[in-house]
């Protein structure tokens, strides 16, 4: 069963979908280009292992968009002063991509309030390193089709191997993604330099990585290891950067063994 409700955190709306499950209470912070909904079917089989929270980030989904701050520092203070309102005990927030930058950033801020860390392939890039892999045109050129409207079949061309029903979903939503937002988020990919962040953490954390992609490499584990030495590390092999899109089992297992 899941629910929506609204929260107003840090200063705006937070739309947040609740899928009641068993175990601590878990924010799941997606990546660049992925409204709540979109979490719906890997929120459910998470479910049995925590009581799940995914968040539409600031400027996608129903959260408050406009002319707002789409800095990580503002997606990180979106994140702590939901922690604060949840209440109870710290949370566990699973962060995909551009939502595992944002936790990691959010626990610089705020060690204690968070639990622990699930960090999925989040990108490395950062001043002064390689860039993030996947090209602007790929985002740009999908949002601006979901903003004409278009069909799941259409939508195929940028994630061809999704299923009917996934891409029905983001052929829906995607349109709910700011532009901007989503380009001051792309742009800091390549700023914003997480590594700092990392090596002043001392809460428990696990770095999920895709094996099939070319985000986070061998080096780049090493690198993250010698950065937070207690950190777990588990990789999904076969899976491409959207990992519970390829790989629904390898990903739970990822997250919840």
């Amino acid at each position: 069963m899941s629910l929506g409700y609204n929260l107003n955190a840090n200063g705006i709306r937070q739309h947040l979908i609740h899928y009641e499950g068993t175990g601590p209470k878990l924010l799941v912070v997606p990546g660049i280009t992925s409204p709540a909904i979109t979490w719906g079917f890997i929120a459910e089989r998470l479910t049995r292992h925590y009581d799940v929270h995914v968040l539409d980030v600031r400027g996608r989904g129903l959260s408050q968009a406009g002319d707002l701050d789409y800095s990580l520092d503002a997606m990180a203070d979106d994140v702590v002063a939901l922690a604060e309102k949840m209440g109870g005990e710290p949370l566990v927030v699973l962060g995909h991509s551009m939502g595992a930058r944002t936790a990691i950033r959010a626990a610089r801020k705020a060690p204690g309030r968070f639990a622990r860390l699930l960090l999925v392939d989040p990108p490395v890039s950062g001043p002064g390193r390689r860039a993030y892999p996947s090209p602007w045109p790929w985002y740009e050129d999908s949002i601006r089709a979901a903003e004409k409207g278009c069909s799941a079949e259409e939508m195929r061309a940028f994630c061809p191997s999704w299923t009917e029903e996934q891409l029905a979903l983001r052929a829906e939503w995607l349109h709910t993604c700011q532009l901007d937002a989503i380009r001051t988020a792309y742009d800091g990919f390549h700023t914003d330099d997480i590594h700092a962040d990392l090596k002043t953490l001392e809460l428990p954390m696990r770095l999920v990585v895709a094996g099939a992609a070319p985000v986070i490499g061998e080096e780049d584990i090493a690198e993250i290891r010698e950065l937070a030495p207690g950190i777990e590390v588990r990789t999904v092999e076969g899976a491409g950067h959207m990992i519970p899109w390829d790989d629904l089992d390898g990903f739970v297992a990822a997250v919840t063994d």
